[in-house]
Order: C-alpha cells, then structure tokens, then sequence
C-alpha cells in the first residue's frame, strides 16, 4: 500500500532508504548518516529532527537480545570465550547498524508525512511574562 500515488509504503521507504517525497533512494549518506538533501528532487533532509531515539531503542532492544542469547549459548554448548567474542561483536554490530538504518528513515518518513516540524511561537502575540509593578 503507498502513502501517495507512485510513492512506496513506510516500511519499504524505511527498508531501502527512500526520500520521503520522491522516493529515490538517496536518504543517506552513508552506512547511518543522512545525506544533506535529495539529489533527485533536493528536499533539505537537515530539516528533519529524527533524534536520539532510535539508537537508544536499538541499545536496549539488541543488547538485550544478544545477551540473552549469550546466555542461552553459554548454558546449553558451553563453548570457550573466544567463540562468543566471533559471533556476538560482529552480530551486535551488524543489529545495531542495520536496525539504526532502518529506525532512522522510518522516523524521518514518518516526521514528514505528519508535516511534524519544531515548535514555533507567535510573534503577534503580547508578551504576558512581564508583570507591570507600577500598578
């Protein structure tokens, strides 16, 4: 199902790292870095404020994940150290880049299809901070 006509669904724009608004796959720069803009249609991705939050999700969600099976591999096989040294760093990493990756465009999708944009206040608007003391 797409968001618009000729433009693929989230979790495909997420996967493959698609410009939100004209779905060419130019989002990054490199391995988890945003480019600057679309090289296709130049939509300014530094617009968009995508955060800490996918990494601190991934941290907890995989740590947790390969701890536990660490643990589970250590109480059923036994193996020595160096065994889990081979097949946790690398899996760890290969989770945690490819998860950030995919988290870090669903978010920017995601911020742009809601329109979503920090904050502004309105400068008409009479500032009601100020107490007056003479009265």
């Amino acid at each position: 199902m797409s968001y618009r006509q000729g433009q693929p669904a989230q979790r495909v724009a997420a996967l493959f790292g698609s410009c939100p608004h004209c779905g060419a796959a130019t989002l990054f720069d490199g391995p988890v870095s945003f480019a600057p803009e679309c090289a296709q249609c130049g939509l300014d991705f530094s617009r968009f404020n995508v955060g800490d939050g996918p990494a601190a999700f991934l941290t907890f969600g995989v740590g947790g994940l390969v701890t536990a099976l660490a643990i589970w591999l250590e109480l059923a096989a036994g193996p020595p150290f160096w065994v889990h040294i081979l097949l946790w760093v690398p899996l760890t990493a290969a989770l945690v880049i490819g998860g950030l990756r995919v988290a870090k465009a669903w978010l920017l999708r995601a911020e742009y299809r809601q329109r979503a944009s920090e904050a502004r206040t309105d400068e008409t608007r009479p500032d009601t901070t100020q107490i007056d003391e003479t009265s």
